[in-house]
């Protein structure tokens, strides 16, 4: 017992340590980004308004070390985001809000189902947003060496946007790594995508009709195809080449046209109803993530829409539960 006592004693002061030199650093981190704020012409009134009240959040790069995407797998990752429960609650909200829904589907061409199912993964529906302090996870994984530049530029484009009066200042609470809404916007989403659907002059991601509609533009604006295949769960053949499995969300690679994979698919019936000029990809989600994960298995065969779920969240896995959830909410309505 002494010698745990004593091992805990160890790590609580190291992390003491950890913290106390990262605050220091942080410090150091406000002014050279003040400096950086400043060359790109956000205002000092709104600059010393933020960086007065930001402070570096270890729990954030907790979070960041530890998503799910890097270590559930696939099935326990989709079976978590679809269930039963996530459908009917779907529906429910669908049924309150039918009129707003169907005039969005109308207007962007874009799918009812996956307006809902990107909501219910996103937040459940809007019941759970986030609490973390958003311009404090930015400037926290701005700081951090990670992926700095990407939350930099977040960070500052956020900056710009309350320069600017488009986004409440006060309002600023979602999720640790900086996602705002309804549907989870990052900063850059809300610049290039977010709308004002009702006209009260006023951007509200935590408004129904403001979050469902600039989630329909943003859709729209990717290149969403309505109402053709997202992915295909596929069983893999011993000679397929590994060239062909993709591992990772950040560009699918080795794409061919359906016809050629059919050569390495067990079950290509499932195929055939399907133009067969239509160029996929294959990706193995669980291999190189999951402790000794099969390498062929699970495998899915994916199309242009599901590359269009990856530009909204790079996660294999995620778009994934996307469109499955998408699907069994269509087989309800």
């Amino acid at each position: 017992m002494k010698i745990i006592k004593t091992f805990l004693l160890i790590i609580v002061f190291s992390f003491s340590n950890l913290y106390a030199e990262n605050s220091i650093e942080f410090e150091n981190w406000k002014n050279e980004f003040k400096t950086k704020a400043i060359s790109n012409n956000i205002s000092e009134k709104t600059i010393n308004l933020v960086l007065t009240n930001i402070r570096f959040l270890p729990k954030v790069i907790e979070y960041d070390r530890f998503q799910p995407e890097f270590y559930e797998d696939t099935k326990t990752y989709i079976s978590k985001r679809t269930s039963g429960k996530k459908v009917s609650k779907g529906i429910g909200f669908y049924s309150k809000n039918i009129n707003l829904i169907n005039d969005v589907q109308n207007k962007f061409e874009i799918e009812k189902e996956l307006l809902l199912a990107l909501m219910g993964i996103e937040t459940n529906f809007g019941t759970y947003v986030g609490k973390m302090d958003i311009l404090s996870s930015l400037a926290t994984l701005s700081f951090d060496k990670r992926r700095s530049k990407f939350f930099t530029d977040e960070l500052l484009i956020l900056l710009k946007l309350i320069d600017t009066n488009q986004i409440e200042y006060k309002s600023l609470y979602g999720s640790w790594a900086g996602a705002f809404g309804f549907f989870q916007f990052m900063p850059s989403t809300i610049k290039n995508h977010a709308i004002d659907y009702n006209n009260d002059n006023y951007i509200d991601l935590k408004n129904t009709e403001d979050a469902y509609a600039s989630a329909a533009n943003y859709l729209n604006n990717m290149g969403w195809n309505v109402n053709t295949p997202c992915f295909y769960k596929i069983d893999l053949k011993e000679n397929t080449p590994k060239k062909y499995l993709n591992v990772s969300a950040k560009k699918l690679k080795n794409k061919k046209k359906i016809r050629y994979f059919k050569r390495y698919i067990n079950n290509f019936e499932t195929l055939n109803s399907l133009d067969d000029t239509l160029n996929v990809a294959i990706i193995t989600p669980d291999k190189d993530i999951i402790p000794n994960a099969e390498t062929l298995n699970p495998a899915y065969i994916v199309f242009d829409n599901y590359e269009i779920i990856l530009k909204w969240n790079r996660s294999l896995r995620f778009a994934l539960a996307v469109c499955t959830l998408k699907d069994k909410i269509k087989n309800e309505l």
